[in-house]
């Protein structure tokens, strides 16, 4: 079953995600992202656990992906609602903190609750709120970094944070945020694909000694050809076969 689910199970959601992007858009790709140590660890999803344990008949498994989307959807659509419930100005940061800490502090609750508090619920809470702080104005790599030194790593899997600790995380992040955090000049996106080849040609792979010998070495398997034969090959074969 465990060798079943990652040679056949795992591709298929993977195009299943796939497909639900670019049907609806990007906002399904959380469809997966289940409690405790499913697909994804410490996420808000309840009807969808990973292959092994969701991915039976074909009429249980389909009706499970819907479930699983439209509580994913139902979520995304609640957070959205906690946020506009506090309509927050970045220039007006020093005289609305206390807003800022009381909106953080609600969505630490509301993620511990949704999510159980989990393996990995942590996680989770640090995007939710840095969506918060990125849908009023704070940039989000600036709003990721107030998170993370905000919180921490005082949060921990299976385990809940007590009053203390949530008031305390919400109050830095609120103190943390600066009139001038927000959003950048837009500059041209990187092209980590053009990258990551580039790095990849660089080495010389067949050159490399294995424990101090002279023999070119060859690689048990190469996880980028991999995982174009399995995901890009359940989507397009022809579109695999080319890459």
């Amino acid at each position: 079953m465990n060798t079943r689910s990652w040679s056949e199970g795992k591709p298929w959601a993977d195009a299943m995600s796939h497909a639900l992007a670019e049907h609806y858009g990007r906002w399904t790709v959380g469809w997966r992202w289940a409690h405790d140590e499913g697909d994804f660890d410490g996420g808000p999803v309840g009807n969808w656990c990973c292959p092994r344990h969701s991915i039976t008949t074909p009429e249980e498994t389909l009706t499970r992906v819907v479930a699983a989307l439209r509580e994913w959807r139902e979520w995304v659509e609640s957070l959205a609602g906690w946020f506009d419930a506090y309509p927050l100005d970045l220039a007006d940061i020093e005289d609305q903190r206390i807003l800022w800490e009381r909106a953080a502090r609600n969505l630490i609750l509301q993620v511990t609750d949704r999510t159980g508090c989990g393996s990995g619920w942590h996680g989770h809470c640090r995007q939710v709120l840095t969506w918060f702080l990125s849908r009023w104005g704070v940039a989000p790599d600036r709003a990721q970094e107030l998170v993370d030194e905000a919180i921490g790593g005082r949060f921990a899997s299976w385990t809940g944070p007590d009053i203390v600790l949530v008031e305390d995380v919400a109050e830095q992040l609120a103190l943390s945020v600066r009139p001038d955090d927000g959003a950048r000049p837009a500059g041209p996106m990187p092209d980590h694909l053009e990258r990551w080849l580039a790095v990849r040609e660089t080495v010389p792979w067949q050159t490399v000694p294995e424990g101090g010998r002279d023999e070119s070495v060859t690689p048990s398997r190469d996880g980028a050809a991999e995982d174009i034969r399995a995901f890009d090959g359940a989507l397009d074969p022809a579109r695999a076969k080319a890459c």
